[in-house]
């Protein structure tokens, strides 16, 4: 439950509190000083304790890590403490009006911006049951019941309304993400989140060292040529599919790096045990032709060149180069083979 009390994003959330904290507490100063000689002398001291509350907050805010105070549930404490205070100063302010409950609305619009729904349910929440207690302590139940089902709808509604598109919009920038870091053709991670996890693995190495192995499909062109480039696309998807079948997520990473070629990346792997495993995704390929539309059978073959470097040697341009050395030699030799680049 305690991710759900959290902001969406701390920075955004301590920026925008400093500068409301701090509006709010010149609004609060100023009501109290203008309400001096109509409010009791509880109500003007609590106007005041009011004000540095907000203004520490504020300096809080201002000068705390935002990340350290989002592990506190910061955002949540304040929109429900800014609830809990408006709440005690209409009590002893003796204050129904629309304006005085308006102050409630604050921290719940403030939370539905930056906190995560289970937050906004907190904060909106109490904000309701806040002024459930204010109307029906002053007023006479038919006009509390009024006013509350008139302002419960005014805080619930907005509330809900923003939190939906927060949460629309995260999505759409996780699609959006997502898009970024995946081909769209085959599903597999593209060249640049695969560089990103080959050099992450170079820098911090394990075990028996790193292994690439760099794949081409073999006359990728005279395929697109004799049955159409949508042929080719679906050979990609294939391909994809059957290679991906053979492969470890947990000690591998399968990519389209662009064209008819994918890269393998084999953490903790051995020169032998690499060889081994390129091998193996030869014969996969090999034993799984793919179903054309008109119901034969398009048989495939692909070439695969090797390179490894031990742990904690080797770097990201080396290793492609004896890769693609590695890859072209299997291609002189005949095709549809694994070489291996020379240690």
């Amino acid at each position: 439950m305690l991710p759900e009390l959290r902001a969406r994003d701390p920075r955004a959330a301590a920026r925008s509190a400093v500068l409301t904290l701090a509006l709010f507490a010149g609004v609060v100063a100023g009501l109290t000083k203008y309400q001096e000689a109509t409010v009791s002398a509880s109500a003007y001291v609590a106007g005041w304790v009011l004000v540095l509350v907000l203004a520490a907050a504020a300096a809080v805010h201002l000068l705390v890590d935002p990340l350290r105070l989002d592990r506190c549930l910061a955002g949540t404490a304040i929109s429900v403490g800014g609830v809990l205070a408006a709440t005690v100063l209409n009590l002893l302010t003796v204050d129904t009006t629309a304006a005085a409950q308006a102050f409630l609305a604050f921290p719940v619009l403030w939370a539905a911006a930056h906190l995560r729904q289970g937050a906004v349910i907190l904060v909106t929440g109490t904000a309701v049951w806040a002024d459930c207690v204010v109307l029906f302590l002053l007023q006479p139940p038919a006009e509390a019941a009024q006013d509350l089902l008139f302002f419960g709808a005014v805080l619930v509604v907005p509330a809900v309304m923003l939190t939906r598109a927060n949460g629309l919009q995260e999505r759409l920038v996780a699609e959006l993400k997502e898009q970024a870091r995946v081909d769209s053709l085959t599903g597999l991670v593209n060249r640049r989140s695969f560089d990103e996890a080959l050099e992450s693995t170079l820098i911090r190495p394990v075990g028996a060292g790193t292994a690439l192995v760099l794949i081409d499909v073999d006359s990728f062109k005279t395929i697109n040529d004799s049955h159409g480039h949508p042929v080719g696309d679906a050979v990609l998807v294939h391909l994809a599919r059957v290679l991906r079948d053979q492969i470890r997520t947990d000690d591998a990473v399968l990519s389209r790096l662009g064209g008819d070629e994918l890269a393998v990346l084999l953490r903790d792997c051995t020169p032998h045990v690499a060889e081994r495993r390129a091998e193996d995704l030869l014969l996969a390929v090999r034993s799984t032709p793919l179903p054309l539309p008109d119901g034969t059978l398009l048989s495939l073959s692909i070439s695969l060149g090797v390179a490894h470097v031990p742990e904690r040697k080797g770097d990201l341009t080396t290793l492609y180069h004896d890769a693609d050395v590695a890859l072209y030699e299997a291609k002189r030799a005949g095709r549809g083979r694994v070489a291996v680049a020379s240690a």
